[in-house]
């Protein structure tokens, strides 16, 4: 006999993607970032059961899973339900007792782009699993918690801006974060240019590796600075000045991981004030800047990203452009003045598969809002 109750009449709920305009690799730094959420998002439809399971089917994988949330000891799978069942687990752990649920998951967030499709789906869940059980939870207290399930159960080292701009993204607005602090505020996005991302089709396989290493190089970083400076917590608490004076006997490459995301910060601050002006050239030189020191000093971009932002900036109607995401291969982030955004994208889609052989992704985007229940 079926424990699903209802079953003619789901809640339906949708949580975006990302993508982040500039600040990358600041946020497990405690430092600043400007991520927007996008109009490509997971859909997560919920059945209540009576039982305490957890059913839960992808459309995008055609796969099925179940879940008993009185486990005493959950485990992660390395399949693509460790997202959902890791937020189950994190919501129990936390207090929030959940009822069973039949939980349907459908994404148009592309896998692997760099757009953030796993914290989407943390986010879409959690909204579900929450509504299915009359809870009350603070969306801040709820983007932490999907944020531990990724760090915790899925175990990627990632920082608070996926989950963060899921749950509090506006349509036209960027988001500047403090990721510290949580403190965040809106910026205007103007309608007269469109979000344009190329996915340039390839995802090196050193990239979760090399994301946890450039971690542990900046913690080394702190660990040096702070005999020096003893107020220093993270890389957002030391300025450039201080890492010239006290960072010489620095390994070389720590002291780039460092001046990448100290530079970094200050970046983001000033590409805030930029869209404060509506000065979207500005704001275009500190995107290409960040692209340059992400190839140079925090090395994490690719012969593909770096093909594909030189094709941006020889194209009429660019604003901006650089990689987005951890690096590695994914996207990159351009913007466009929509009366070129079709010339921009066939000019780039033609010549980056002349060079390459690969035919790119390309996703022309709008800001959209958060996380929300769709009738």
């Amino acid at each position: 006999m079926s424990q699903t109750r209802n079953s003619s009449s789901p809640r339906k709920f949708r949580a975006p993607g990302r993508v982040n305009l500039i600040g990358e690799h600041t946020d497990y730094n405690d430092g600043f970032v400007m991520p927007v959420a996008i109009n490509l998002s997971v859909f997560a439809s919920v059945w209540s059961r009576d039982d305490r399971r957890l059913q839960i089917r992808s459309e995008n994988f055609n796969d099925e899973i179940e879940f008993d949330l009185d486990d005493p000891q959950p485990a992660p799978r390395g399949h693509w339900s460790d997202y959902a069942i890791g937020v189950a687990v994190m919501l129990e752990r936390a207090g929030h007792r959940l009822r069973g649920a039949r939980l349907e998951l459908r994404g148009e967030v592309p896998v692997g782009s760099g757009l953030s499709s796993s914290a989407a789906v943390e986010v879409a869940t959690a909204c579900a699993l929450v509504a299915n059980s009359d809870l009350n939870i603070d969306r801040r207290e709820l983007a932490l918690l999907c944020q531990r399930a990724e760090n915790e159960f899925v175990g990627a080292r990632v920082g608070i801006m996926d989950q963060f701009v899921s749950l509090f993204g506006e349509a036209q607005r960027a988001l500047l974060l403090d990721c510290r602090s949580l403190d965040y505020r809106l910026l205007p996005l103007p309608d007269t240019v469109n979000l344009v991302i190329c996915n340039t089709m390839v995802k090196h396989e050193l990239a979760s590796s090399a994301y946890n290493e450039r971690r542990a190089e900046c913690e080394a970083g702190v660990k040096y600075l702070a005999q020096f400076l003893p107020h220093v917590k993270a890389l957002r608490d030391v300025t450039l000045g201080q890492l010239e004076q006290y960072g010489r006997d620095l390994p070389e490459v720590v002291y780039r991981r460092c001046r990448h995301v100290i530079t970094e910060n200050v970046r983001v601050l000033a590409a805030a004030e930029a869209l404060e002006r509506h000065d979207l050239y500005r704001f275009g030189e500190l995107m290409r800047g960040s692209h340059f020191s992400l190839r140079d000093d925090y090395a994490v971009s690719s012969s593909e990203l770096d093909l594909m932002v030189e094709l941006a900036y020889m194209s009429d109607g660019i604003y901006g452009a650089r990689m987005t995401g951890g690096g590695f291969g994914g996207c990159t982030v351009n913007i466009v003045d929509v009366q070129s955004v079709e010339q921009v994208t066939s000019f780039i889609a033609r010549q980056y598969e002349h060079i390459t052989k690969l035919r790119p992704e390309i996703y022309v985007c709008e800001a959209s809002n958060g996380a929300e229940e769709i009738r």
